[in-house]
C-alpha cells in the first residue's frame, strides 16, 4: 500500500474521511461537505443518532453532489481526551474497514487538528503509521489463498498543511514498523521451523543494518559454563545458541557504556520432564516472544541510526521431554556459579535468563539492564492480557519505561519485590530453588532473576507473557502476534538516552 502526504485539492476518487468531534462540533471540509451534499451529513448524524465518540465511524455511500464512493464521519471523542494513540487508531480501524470493503483509495482530511504540541503534519504521519501497523498479516504458509480485500485499498492518501514535514516524520516510524513487523513475524512462526539455529540465523540480516552479531554455539556455550541455559535445551535435538547483537551508535563512540536488552527465546516450551497439558499447548512456539522483541527492537534502533550504544542479547533453546532431558531435582551450575535446583523443568525461561544476565553484565559493563520474557501464566492472573508487568530495582527506570509505554499504548504496570518474596526461593540442597510455589508466581520469578544482577546494575523485568500474543484484533494489529515492547522501548530509549 503506498502512503502519501498532499495539500490542496481534495480527491474526488474513492472513500473521503472527515473527523467529528463528540461535542458536534465540524471539521472545516465537514462543513462544506454538509453544504455540497443539501445536508446529507447532518441528516445521517441525525438518523443513526451517530453522537461522533471516538473510534465510532458513520458512512454515507455514494453522496448526492460528489464523485466519492463513500463519506466516512470518523469520531474522535471529546477534544480534551484526544491522544496521539487514537490518531494512530483511527488510521487502523479505518484501513481493515475500507479494505474490507473493497475500496482502492481513501483520503484522510485532518483540517488542523492538534493534539498537545503535535501539529497537523506529524498527526497524518501517525495516522498512516496507525494503518501501516493494521497491514501486517501472517500468511506465509497458506498456499491456497482467498482473495484479499486487503490487498485492494491500494492508496492512503491524507491532507495536511505541511505534506513535506510529515513524509519526513512518517519516515521514521515507517523504520518502526519495520521492527515490530520483524517481531511479529518471528513469534508466529511455527516451531518446526523456527528454532533456535534459524532463529539466531535471523540475526545476521541485522548486519546489513550495522549491527554486530555474535552467535555463541553449544560447544561455546558449554565452555562458558552457561549450564542453567544449556539444561533447558538438553533433551532437544536442536542445539541451544546465545545471540548477542551490538549497535554502536553513540557519538562518545564504543567506550560509551551501552543500554542492554535480555530476551528469553524458548521457541517451544513443553515444559520437558515436567510436561504441559496438552491442551493449549500449541501456543507455546511463542515463548520466544521476549527475544522476538529485542530482535525487532534492534532492527528499529540499528534502521534509524540511534545516537546510543545497545546490546541485544538472548538465550535459545527448545524446551522437550527425552531420556536426556533436564530432570526435576537436578542441580546445575549457572554462570554466576550459583547453585540452583531444578524443581520443576516448565520454569526453564528464568534458568535461561539467568546465564545470559550474568554474561552481558560481565561481558559489556551496561548503563542498564531491560529483560523481557513471556516468564509466567501468573502475570495473566494479575494482569489480563493488555498490560506487562515490570519488576525493578530502580525508581527511575520504571518511571521512564511507565511514561514511554503510555505514550504508544504499550501500558506497564509495575509490581513489587521484597524480600519476603525472595526468602521463598532458598533452598537446602543448592543457592536457590527455580520456582517458590503458586502464591506470587510472578513476583518470585522476578526475585529469581534479581539473584542474578550484580554491583547494583540497574535492571527491569517485563513479563510480557499476557501480551506478547491476542486472541482478540486490536486496532493496528490482527489476532496473533502483537509485537509488544518495540515500540515501548525505542520509545524509552528515545526519550531518555540518546544524545
Amino acid at each position: 500500500m503506498n502512503f502519501s502526504f498532499v495539500s490542496g485539492n481534495i480527491s474526488t476518487s474513492g472513500a473521503l474521511v472527515v473527523t467529528i468531534f463528540e461535542d458536534g462540533e465540524f471539521s472545516k471540509t465537514a462543513e462544506l461537505l454538509d453544504k455540497s451534499t443539501g445536508g446529507a451529513l447532518r441528516r445521517s448524524i441525525e438518523s443513526n443518532r451517530f453522537k461522533g465518540k471516538n473510534g465510532d465511524f458513520l458512512e454515507i455511500l455514494a453522496p448526492s453532489g460528489l464523485s466519492n464512493s463513500r463519506i466516512v464521519l470518523a469520531g474522535l471523542g471529546k477534544t480534551t481526551n484526544l491522544k496521539v494513540t487514537d490518531i494512530e487508531n483511527l488510521g487502523g480501524k479505518l484501513f481493515r474497514d475500507l479494505a474490507s470493503k473493497g475500496e482502492k483509495e481513501v483520503s484522510v482530511i485532518l483540517d488542523d487538528l492538534k493534539v498537545g504540541r503535535l501539529d497537523e503534519s506529524t498527526l497524518a504521519s501517525h495516522l498512516s503509521f496507525g494503518a501501516l501497523l493494521r497491514t501486517y498479516k501472517f500468511d506465509t504458509y497458506k498456499t491456497l489463498k482467498k482473495t484479499d480485500n486487503a490487498s485492494l485499498l491500494d492508496n492512503f492518501i491524507v491532507h495536511c498543511a505541511e505534506p513535506r514535514s510529515a513524509k519526513t516524520s512518517f519516515d521514521k516510524l515507517e523504520k518502526v514498523s519495520e521492527g515490530v513487523f520483524l517481531t511479529r513475524q518471528l513469534v508466529s512462526e511455527p516451531p518446526n521451523q523456527l528454532y533456535p539455529e534459524t532463529f539466531a540465523t535471523q540475526a545476521k540480516e541485522l548486519e546489513l543494518l550495522g549491527v554486530k552479531v555474535t552467535i555463541l554455539n553449544e560447544k561455546e556455550i558449554i565452555d562458558l559454563g552457561m549450564n542453567a541455559l544449556y539444561a533447558v535445551g538438553m533433551g532437544s535435538e536442536k542445539e541451544s545458541k546465545v545471540v548477542i547483537m551490538e549497535w554502536n551508535g553513540a557519538p562518545g563512540g564504543v567506550e560509551e557504556k551501552p543500554l542492554a536488552f535480555v530476551g528469553k527465546g524458548v521457541t517451544f516450551d513443553t515444559g520437558g520432564i515436567s510436561l504441559k497439558p496438552a491442551a493449549g499447548m500449541e501456543d507455546m512456539k511463542f515463548d520466544m516472544g521476549g527475544a522476538g522483541t529485542v530482535f525487532g527492537l534492534m532492527k528499529v534502533l540499528a534502521g534509524r541510526k540511534a545516537k546510543v550504544n545497545v546490546v541485544g542479547a538472548c538465550g535459545l533453546a527448545e524446551n522437550m521431554p527425552a531420556g536426556n532431558a533436564q530432570r526435576p531435582g537436578d542441580i546445575v551450575t549457572s554462570y554466576s556459579g550459583k547453585t540452583i535446583e531444578v524443581l520443576n523443568t516448565d520454569a526453564e525461561g528464568r534458568l535461561v535468563l539467568a546465564d545470559v544476565l550474568s554474561y552481558t553484565q560481565e561481558k559489556f559493563k551496561p548503563r542498564l539492564v531491560i529483560d523481557l520474557a513471556t516468564l509466567t501464566g501468573a502475570i495473566i492472573v494479575a494482569l489480563g492480557n493488555d498490560i506487562a508487568g515490570i519488576f525493578s530495582n530502580d525508581d527511575n527506570i520504571s518511571e521512564q519505561l511507565t511514561s514511554a509505554g503510555n505514550a504508544v499504548d504499550e501500558r506497564v504496570w509495575r509490581l513489587p519485590l521484597a524480600e519476603c518474596y525472595d526468602k521463598l526461593l532458598d533452598c537446602d540442597a543448592a543457592d536457590m530453588k527455580n520456582i517458590g510455589g503458586r502464591a506470587a508466581g510472578s513476583i518470585t520469578a522476578a526475585q529469581f532473576l534479581q539473584r542474578f544482577i550484580e554491583n547494583g546494575t540497574p535492571w527491569v523485568h517485563i513479563d510480557i507473557a499476557g501480551v506478547a500474543w491476542s486472541t482478540k484484533e486490536k486496532p493496528t494489529a490482527a489476532k496473533g502476534a502483537t509485537g509488544f515492547g518495540v515500540r515501548l522501548l525505542d520509545r524509552f530509549v528515545a526519550d531518555n538516552y540518546e544524545a
